[in-house]
This record gives structure tokens, C-alpha cells and sequence, in this order.
């Protein structure tokens, strides 16, 4: 099947990617017969919808409301974790289709736990958040850039990926809800400027990969010319 090299994932390398696999791997045949790959990708927008409206009911006082984000986070993992592992366990085929729309649903669903904090925040610590959101989407837009240039498709970096930043949004909605957003407030700057240093990094590594890459098609093209004169 020509699948233009979507199904080429980059092995995860993360903190708890051998775990999550494993837990795949155990739990993916004992899904209901009836529960198809698109059905799992599409409750995404569910997910995205639900931690913007727990956002805006907690924004108006209750706090208590991010644990209602929290477990749209953690469905979101669920339905992310399986509906590729669905596909290709019934070889359902769409490959080319589950690539584009799980990956896109991600960035919303991303974007949506950002905007749904955004309601908690105003000034400097709302702009910051939007800004947050921007940076998420330099760091897929880098993803697929790579994946363009290498065949390639990564999406682990600095031994973090999309689990453990599931896991850190709700471990931060556990906390705005116990301690307040006071913490978080004067904490966002310097969360801003950690966040931006790794984009930084993950953006010079992936050019630095890419130019090894193209020095390496360069000397073959070269030994092939030296080997034709």
C-alpha cells in the first residue's frame, strides 16, 4: 500500500513511552467490535470542546471546574493513544487520512487546553498564554517541516512528548485548583521563557539533522561525479 511514508513514526522516546506502548499493545484487542479508528480520532473535537467550557465556568470562579478539563485531557489521551493502534489492528487503511486528521486534531485539542486557561488569566499572563499556543504550533509546524525533509515523523523531544505533556497540564490544573492562580500567575513568564528556550533547541537539533542530511546526498553526489570523469 503507498502510504507516502505516514506510517514511518519515528520511534517515541519519552519517559513513559514504553509503558504507554505496552499498554497498547495489551488493551487494543479488547476494544468492542463495533469502535472504528475515525470514531476515536473525531471524539477530539468532543475533548477540545470540553476543556474550553470547563475554562470559561472556571474563569468565573470555580475552580473546581479544571478537573473537568482534566479528564477531557486524559480521554484525549485515551482516544490519541488508540485510534491508530484500532487502525492498523483491523488494517482499516486509512493511513493518509488518520495521519492528517489526528495530527490536526492534536494541535487544536493543544490550542483548546491553552485558550481554556486564558478565561483564569488577564494582562501580561493572558498575552503570555496566547503566545504559549503560537509556540505549540512552531513545534509541529517543525515536526512536519522535518518530516518532509528526512521522511521522517518525530514527535519526541528532549525525552518529553505529547503523554508527558498531557500529564504536566494536568498536574498544573490539579494545582491551580488547590493552591489558586496566584503561583501560576507569576510563574507563566518564566514557564514562557523555559518553553521558548526548548523550542529554540528542538529547532537547532532538527537543522542541524537536516544539514548533516544534505552534506551527506552532497558527498555521494560528488563521488559519483569524480567516478563518471
Amino acid at each position: 500500500m503507498e502510504t507516502g511514508g505516514c506510517d514511518k513514526k519515528v520511534p517515541m522516546n519519552s519517559l513513559l513511552a514504553g509503558v504507554e506502548k505496552k499498554f497498547v499493545v495489551w488493551l487494543t484487542p479488547k476494544f468492542p467490535k463495533w469502535v472504528e479508528t475515525w470514531h476515536l480520532t473525531m471524539l477530539t473535537v468532543a475533548w477540545s470542546a470540553g476543556v474550553v467550557f470547563s475554562g470559561v465556568l472556571a474563569g468565573r470562579g470555580n475552580l473546581q471546574w479544571l478537573h473537568l478539563s482534566s479528564v477531557m485531557i486524559f480521554l484525549q489521551w485515551f482516544t490519541d493513544c488508540f485510534d491508530g493502534a484500532i487502525g492498523r489492528y483491523k488494517q482499516t487503511g486509512l493511513i493518509k487520512w488518520g495521519f492528517y486528521m489526528d495530527h490536526f486534531l492534536d494541535f487544536v485539542f493543544m490550542s483548546a487546553v491553552v485558550a481554556g486557561w486564558t478565561f483564569l488569566f488577564e494582562g501580561t499572563a493572558r498575552t503570555l498564554l496566547w503566545f504559549l499556543s503560537l509556540g505549540m504550533g512552531c513545534l509541529m509546524v517543525n515536526a512536519f517541516l522535518g518530516f518532509g525533509a528526512t521522511g521522517q515523523f518525530k514527535i519526541t523531544y528532549l525525552r518529553t512528548g505529547p503523554t508527558e505533556v498531557r500529564l504536566l497540564f494536568i498536574l498544573l490544573n490539579t494545582a491551580v485548583t488547590i493552591f489558586g492562580t496566584g503561583w501560576l500567575e507569576k510563574a507563566i513568564v518564566y514557564i514562557f521563557i523555559a518553553f521558548c528556550t526548548g523550542i529554540c533547541i528542538v529547532i537547532y537539533r532538527t537543522q542541524k539533522r537536516i544539514w548533516v542530511i544534505d552534506m551527506e546526498i552532497k558527498r555521494k553526489e560528488s563521488m559519483k561525479d569524480s567516478s563518471r570523469a
